[in-house]
């Protein structure tokens, strides 16, 4: 068996593993989005018409927390977060890889960090209820050390797949 058709049989799983997630957390942020704009649109015609409905702003604050850290993973799979990659696709081959992985390192470290004080976050408000939904904050705030820990894992099968000389699925060729 080549490198390369022993590379591409080691990363099939890990980069089913990728897709599995995506495809249920695409869903989930899109009807998340759904209910964000049925609660607030609730909330506009109940206080225009009527009383308002107090539980409709905790829930649609609720919800974008939720929506935007689920997102989030979603964005930084495709490689679509924010990042200045003009020195990186100036390199050649051999050291764009290496600077990709080096910052996909970078990337990994801080995701890592930041589950660890998501995690300790939750745990430190888990005592204290939401307002209006009598909801223990742990279920608001699970979302963070979540969402590091999926994009943690998608930094660690890119860093894989650079290593073994493979591209990340989405990565986009300079010039392209």
């Amino acid at each position: 068996m080549s490198a390369s058709a022993l590379a591409h049989s080691l990363l099939r799983p890990l980069r089913w593993s990728e897709r599995a997630l995506d495809a249920v957390i695409a869903p989930v942020v899109v009807t998340a989005m759904a209910a964000l704009i049925g609660v607030i649109t609730l909330q506009v015609v109940s206080r225009v018409f009527f009383t308002a409905v107090g539980w409709t702003e905790e829930v649609a604050r609720f919800l974008l927390v939720w929506i935007t850290f689920l997102a989030a993973t979603l964005a930084f799979r495709r490689g679509r977060h924010i990042a200045l990659t003009f020195v990186v696709d100036a390199l050649p081959g051999f050291p764009r890889r290496l600077a990709r992985i080096a910052a996909l390192l970078v990337s990994l470290g801080f995701l890592l960090a930041l589950m660890a004080i998501g995690w300790e976050y939750m745990q430190v408000q888990s005592f204290q209820k939401s307002a209006s939904l009598r909801l223990s904050m742990t279920w608001v705030y699970a979302v963070i050390p979540l969402a590091a820990a999926i994009m943690a894992w998608y930094a660690l099968v890119d860093i894989i797949a650079l290593s073994l000389g493979e591209p990340p699925p989405d990565a986009e060729e300079p010039g392209a």
